[in-house]
């Protein structure tokens, strides 16, 4: 079975000592989680990619989010992320496969599932995973590797639609 490693948006403006209050996450053990991830996968030679959310670095933009701006140390991957591919791509929505160069890897390299962790479980990784069952790709969550700032309402009404889509949490 050949399948791929999908890091989300661990950046810095996410997880570091800088960011914004609304990202209370808890690095190190996030961050630790996905390192045993990315060298697990590794060791069963899957393909590890790293998906960074950017935002246009426009004024409005930069009032409005203040984070993962174009061109930012905030947008770069979180320092203690071990990158150990050069498979990275940014996206502007929350679907990575919205990532024209990203999707032909995938159709590529034909892979049978895509195991998705990162940031965040109710915002980027749920649309990524949705992305992919709607493009006929299979898509599995790991669940130790990913953190939600959200509330359990959100988080139990993102788990139901993405069981409905057939994506699996493992």
């Amino acid at each position: 079975m050949k399948k791929a490693l999908i890091v989300i948006d661990m950046q810095n403006d996410y997880l570091y000592e800088k960011r914004k209050p609304i990202f209370a996450y808890n690095t190190e053990e996030l961050v630790g989680n996905v390192n045993g991830l990315i060298r697990e996968y590794r060791e069963k030679d899957c393909d590890i990619i790293y998906i960074r959310h950017i935002i246009q670095n426009l004024p409005t933009n930069r009032l409005l989010f203040g984070y993962s701006l174009a061109g930012t140390e905030g947008a770069e991957l979180y320092g203690g992320l071990d990158i150990v591919s050069d498979y990275v791509f940014d996206k502007l929505l929350g679907d990575a496969l919205s990532n024209k160069e990203l999707l032909k890897l995938v159709r590529e390299k034909e892979y049978d599932s895509l195991c998705l962790c990162g940031l965040d479980e109710c915002g980027c990784v749920t649309s990524t995973a949705l992305g992919a069952a709607k493009r006929g790709i299979k898509a599995e969550i790991i669940r130790k590797g990913t953190a939600t700032v959200f509330p359990e309402k959100k988080i139990n009404k993102a788990r139901k639609k993405l069981g409905k889509a057939g994506v699996s949490y493992v």
